[in-house]
């Protein structure tokens, strides 16, 4: 019998595909997605970017446009999410070939998963990847008191800062990613598969 070898995949080869989203409300239960920025990279290169409003089908709440600064008449003409999701997994990719990356991942795919529920369109398995699980694996509270997106840029010097708007946040997120990766070698994590087990993993620290 014959065995197939494969040759782990190192960081550096692995495109990512890092997704921030704005949303009406917390849960997709009753809010919707206001707007997608997702950035695409490999080894520190941006290959792609992608930038939408969506509308959401209904008024945004005050603390959101405060939030935000995302208003009804930004969002009037915009399309439905039905009508930008097939782009956006167009963009992504196939997901054989890309990790997808997201700061506080439940939350953004959950309300990818519901919208594509809606939309009957079927969401692939996306490898995912938590930057939030993977930050309090490689940084102490010695270095940071939380891994709140705006805390991460801050300590790791982000061009890029976190301002409540899917692609800057997307942009920060790559960013802060890449401190993480570079936190990594220490840990002996230099490939995707090992950063998946490290993202399965139970974090050390809750903050």
């Amino acid at each position: 019998m014959l065995y197939r070898f494969i040759m782990p995949t190192s960081l550096a080869d692995t495109t990512f595909v890092v997704i921030d989203l704005e949303t009406s409300g917390g849960s997709p239960a009753s809010a919707g997605i206001t707007e997608i920025g997702a950035v695409k990279v490999q080894a520190g290169v941006v290959l792609g970017e992608y930038e939408s409003f969506i509308n959401p089908g209904h008024s945004l709440p005050s603390f959101i446009t405060s939030l935000t600064g995302i208003t009804d008449e930004m969002l009037r003409d915009a399309p439905s999410i039905e009508h930008t999701l097939p782009s956006l997994l167009e963009f992504i990719g196939m997901h054989t070939q890309v990790i997808v990356v997201a700061h506080n991942a439940p939350f953004d795919i959950g309300f990818l998963k519901a919208a594509a529920i809606k939309a009957q369109i079927q969401w692939p398995p996306f490898h995912v990847i938590d930057t939030v699980r993977i930050a309090r694996h490689v940084l102490t509270l010695d270095e940071v008191p939380n891994c709140q997106l705006s805390t991460l840029a801050k300590f790791f010097g982000t061009k890029n800062s976190p301002s409540h708007r899917a692609l800057d946040d997307a942009r920060a997120t790559v960013e802060v990613l890449h401190g993480i990766i570079d936190r990594l070698g220490s840990h002996e994590i230099t490939t995707i598969e090992a950063l998946k087990k490290l993202n399965r993993q139970r974090s050390p620290r809750l903050m």
